[in-house]
């Protein structure tokens, strides 16, 4: 593990090109760009794996070259050219269970893991730190633990080559949190990367390689005790001053690793980690390392004892960094046992009342292919966790994971972005249940292993945006109502307008942005239009909202209303909505005049849709009615209300160039006559062209597959101009209308030549479009 003097070598040795072939040289700068991984050196990591890469005939056995030359480049910063890698990586190797989440666009569109929090939190760099590595940073009483380099004799320090000397891991304690000094840290995000990288030469052991002669100080990193101060006080610790900490347990302390713990919530029971070091005697696997181990203990009359190894931990692999929920009947940890998704993976034991129970490993949901490490459970069960698997900003990110109630997590698992997570490792993050507050762990400042500790504090809303309930229900009847549309407008520009359909309990969910104003729509068959409007400006906590929209029924009146023949009609009056929308795109249009033409008394009344489209209107059982909307060079076909009250209230505008599909023109087979079902959609047309007066269109007709394509264009065109005459008959001038005949050339459907269909089907291919060619 002589990693920076391989690393000399094979670089000297690459210089000497006197290699016997091309597969002896891309073989040494194989192993030359593994030694700059160990060492996270990502800046010559990136150059040899350039090099290797090289013209792109990479051979199978090395496609992984793309993989490790994608993650350096994310560690330099480099996203765009990242996810170039990724995708290439994706294209030669799809075994990799990785591949799907690291192949998003989450690196095209790097906002998605740095605009999260930058504006809501501030981050303080501890003066508690030195150039030895603190990290893992717990609560207890009213100070803060943490995991530094112990100092117990220089006989148990120890030398790994070409990383300089470490000393083994101890706890120390700082009494009070006011006593910890911070300052502004919040420089470190806007600090060179470059610097960061230049000093980010030394590597660290991820759990499951902490062998008696680990590569730096830190591999045994743990994170540990629930997020309050309610550990019970001061209980026999018999603490003692060393300089600005207090070593924290003497009695759990050994020569070897220990790490961060976490407590019962009593304070009466401790699990940590170590390494695997019982009654003087230092247990190996069958290969010789010396994994790590996760331990429990009993404060009795003031003093740590009755050490014991927890049930499931093995002399071949390691168990290691734990967290208690605060009921204590869950624990979490990170392993690397058989039987996972990759390197070390997020495990769970729930306490059975006399035994902790065999653990089951989180799943997908949370694990990958690469290492889950430092998980933190906070008092509603949130968990927080570091991975190198996941999509991230550069080494360790911090996650953030939603729980169900019975300790699995949900799909639910988000980056928490800048300024938590940076270029280098960032773990070890213990908070509260709102994230108001607390510390984590990050190399960013001088990299390598000089892990340092952070304190955050929210001065903003905990989420980007506020969680809001919508409910729709009926205002007599209180029931709820499925299926409703309700239409959103407002909030950050390009996300101002939403549709949206209630589930099947009546509500709908959406985050709504911080410091704007909503209005809200609901809509529903047979129900008056609600609207409401909502804000979330000067909202000061963190709460979801909820808003209730309430729908009526229209009132029924009677009416009545003289006809042009001076008849006069009774009736029920009922009260409709119709919307508005753009044929092309579907979205709602306002500002389009409506024009309501009563059939019974010929009275218009002119109508205006709103900013959703809408606009109401009144009809009388007895009478029909036409609509037709005016708007900026688009037509509508006119929709019509039938006598009893049914029809269809909604318009769709279109535009030049717009291909309609005229309902029911449909002809009989090898016939070009119109039938009296076409003369009725054909009527409509005429009645359109008379609206709009200088529109001009071109009839455009269709055979089914059967026959010869001449015999077919030729019937095609002589359906069109049939109906070019039909029109002009109704006084529309010829030199508006324009005929042509397709043939069989623009099938609907797959009845072409040779293919058995049924009569219905080859009946849609005999149809008859229009194009609109003019409309003013």
């Amino acid at each position: 593990m002589a990693y920076s003097e391989a690393a000399a070598l094979y670089e000297q040795a690459l210089q000497q090109a006197d290699y016997p072939n091309q597969a002896a040289s891309r073989s040494a700068l194989a192993r030359l760009g593994y030694c700059y991984r160990q060492l996270r050196d990502s800046q010559n990591a990136e150059r040899v794996y350039r090099n290797l890469i090289g013209d792109g005939n990479v051979p199978a056995s090395q496609v992984d070259a793309y993989l490790y030359y994608a993650q350096a480049l994310v560690s330099n910063g480099k996203y765009k050219e990242a996810q170039e890698a990724f995708d290439t990586y994706t294209a030669q190797q799809n075994a990799d269970g990785r591949v799907p989440e690291l192949s998003t666009k989450v690196y095209r569109d790097v906002s998605a893991l740095t605009n999260t929090t930058a504006a809501t939190y501030r981050i303080k760099f501890l003066d508690i730190n030195t150039r030895k590595p603190e990290f893992s940073p717990m609560y207890y009483r009213n100070g803060l633990v943490f995991v530094t380099e112990g100092g117990r004799a220089k006989g148990y320090r120890r030398v790994f080559k070409g990383n300089g000397s470490t000393s083994y891991l101890d706890l120390y304690f700082v009494p009070e949190l006011s006593a910890v000094g911070a300052t502004d840290a919040l420089a470190s995000l806007s600090e060179s990367r470059a610097a960061q990288r230049l000093l980010r030469k030394q590597s660290y052991t991820v759990l499951g390689s902490d062998d008696f002669t680990p590569r730096t100080a830190n591999d045994s990193r743990t994170v540990g005790v629930f997020g309050s101060n309610q550990v019970t006080a001061g209980d026999g610790y018999g603490l003692e001053p060393v300089s600005e900490t207090e070593r924290f347990g003497r009695s759990l302390n050994t020569k070897y690793h220990e790490g961060p713990a976490t407590f019962s919530r009593d304070g009466s029971q401790v699990i940590f980690t170590r390494n695997n070091f019982n009654n003087g005697q230092v247990g190996r696997s069958t290969d010789g390392v010396n994994k790590l181990k996760l331990y429990t203990a009993r404060q009795t009359n003031g003093v740590w004892g009755a050490i014991e190894e927890m049930p499931f931990n093995s002399d071949d692999y390691s168990t290691g960094h734990p967290t208690l929920s605060r009921d204590g009947l869950r624990l979490y940890f990170a392993s690397d046992m058989p039987g996972g998704y990759g390197g070390t993976d997020l495990y769970i034991s729930r306490w059975e009342g006399t035994r902790w129970s065999v653990p089951m490993n989180l799943g997908p949901e949370v694990n990958t292919k690469g290492n889950e490490l430092f998980p933190f459970v906070d008092e509603k069960n949130n968990l927080y966790f570091a991975s190198n698997g996941l999509p991230g900003m550069g080494e360790l990110d911090l996650f953030f994971a939603k729980m169900t109630p019975d300790g699995k997590p949900t799909n639910v698992v988000k980056n928490l972005g800048e300024p938590f997570n940076s270029a280098s490792d960032d773990f070890g993050i213990v908070t509260d249940g709102n994230r108001k507050s607390g510390y984590f762990s990050s190399n960013r400042k001088h990299g390598g292993a000089d892990d340092d500790i952070y304190r955050f504090d929210r001065e903003g809303s905990l989420y980007p945006c506020r969680q809001l309930t919508v409910s729709v229900y009926d205002e007599n009847t209180k029931e709820p109502l499925p299926k409703t549309q309700v239409m959103v407008e407002g909030g950050e520009p390009g996300n101002e307008r939403k549709e949206l359909i209630t589930d099947d309990e009546g509500t709908i969910r959406l985050c709504v942005d911080a410091e704007s104003d909503f209005h809200f729509t609901a809509m529903r068959n047979g129900y008056v239009d609600t609207k409401m409007g909502f804000s979330t400006r000067n909202l000061d906590d963190d709460q979801p909202s909820r808003l209730e929209l309430a729908l009526e029924r229209p009132v029924v009146t009677t009416a009545s209303i003289a006809t042009r023949t001076g008849a006069l009609i009774s009736g029920t009056v009922k009260r409709q909505t119709g919307h508005v929308t753009s044929q092309t795109d579907g979205r709602p249009l306002r500002d389009v005049r409506v024009l309501l033409t009563n059939e019974c008394s010929n009275e218009v009344t002119e109508l205006w849709s709103d900013s959703d489209g809408a606009y109401s209107f009144t009809t009388l059982t007895g009478c029909a009615y036409r609509l037709e909307g005016k708007y900026k060079r688009m037509a509508s076909k006119a929709s019509r209300i039938n006598s009893d009250g049914s029809g269809d209230p909604n318009l769709t505008m279109f535009g030049t160039g717009v291909v309609l599909r005229v309902d029911d023109i449909y002809y009989d087979k090898n016939q070009s006559v119109i039938r009296s079902d076409a003369a009725q959609e054909l009527d409509k047309l005429v009645t359109m062209l008379e609206t709009y007066p200088k529109m001009s269109i071109e009839l455009r007709s269709h055979t089914d597959s059967r026959g010869t394509d001449t015999y077919n264009k030729t019937l095609s065109s002589a359906r069109a101009k049939a109906a070019i005459n039909y029109i002009a008959s109704k006084g529309i001038a010829k030199s508006r209308l324009k005929a042509k005949g397709y043939g069989e050339t623009l099938l609907v459907n797959d009845c072409t030549n040779g293919i058995d269909c049924t009569e219905e089907q080859h009946q849609q291919n005999r149809r008859t479009e229009i194009k609109i060619l003019r409309i003013e």
